[in-house]
């Protein structure tokens, strides 16, 4: 059974952006791409650099599915499950995530 963590007021995560949090001991990125509700959350930590960014990335479409392009070497990342497009043994871990009462929680 999982626990959620709540993270923020969803109104604080900005249509097509994402932010950061620690979830446990992991640094999380979780993007709000739309004017709604629905949230994802991923990994913050792109495997090709090693470095905490990818809730800085730009999030795009493609196939019917919402990606984010890491902002240092530009590979996609799926939203809702955190493969890599150009290589999925570098993909990342997944998180589900919910918005509650207008709260954005994360699964730990």
């Amino acid at each position: 059974m999982s626990q959620w963590q709540r993270i923020c007021k969803v109104s604080q995560i900005l249509p097509g952006t994402g932010v950061c949090a620690r979830v446990g001991e992991h640094p999380v990125a979780i993007f709000r791409p739309r004017e709604n509700d629905e949230v994802f959350a991923i990994s913050n930590i792109d495997p090709f650099a090693d470095a905490s960014v990818l809730s800085r990335g730009i999030i795009g479409e493609h196939q019917q599915a919402l990606w984010v392009a890491s902002p240092l070497k530009k590979q996609h990342f799926r939203l809702s499950d955190g493969v890599c497009m150009e290589d999925e043994s570098r993909s990342v871990m997944s998180y589900a995530a919910r918005v509650t009462d207008g709260m954005v929680e994360i699964a730990v």
